[in-house]
């Protein structure tokens, strides 16, 4: 019976692995409050609605409040993508979840952290479960 229940919990582990991919980076560098990125650096409010194109990244809706822990910082010519979480009660299914959006949608309301670091982007930066 225990092996059975094993094979079946590998099972489910492998297949929920399968619909997982590393996309493509972004950045090689971000800039963060901390080494970890766990803290936030400042709150920015959604000037108009975005919709994720992939799961690497967060539906804005336009006067959304949202958390930013890390700017991606751009190669030459690349879009600017910053990474949050959105907040509000009216958000509250959306809460929790991380993701990136482009910085040009959103007026920065309040800066948190001042002296920030920057650090390279991992492979599980840009992770899609």
């Amino acid at each position: 019976m225990d092996k059975s229940l094993g094979l079946i919990f590998l099972w489910i582990c492998v297949g929920h692995m399968a619909h997982a991919a590393v996309m493509e980076k972004l950045a090689n560098f971000k800039i963060c409050a901390d080494k970890d990125c766990s803290y936030v650096i400042s709150m920015a409010k959604a000037l108009e609605d975005y919709v994720a194109s992939d799961c690497r990244y967060i539906n804005l809706r336009r006067g959304q409040s949202i958390y930013v822990f890390s700017k991606l910082k751009p190669v030459e010519g690349a879009g600017v993508f910053w990474s949050g979480s959105v907040y509000g009660e009216r958000y509250v299914d959306q809460m929790g979840v991380i993701g990136y959006f482009p910085s040009n949608y959103v007026n920065e309301t309040h800066v948190f952290q001042e002296k920030t670091v920057e650090i390279p982007t991992t492979d599980m930066d840009f992770f899609c479960a």
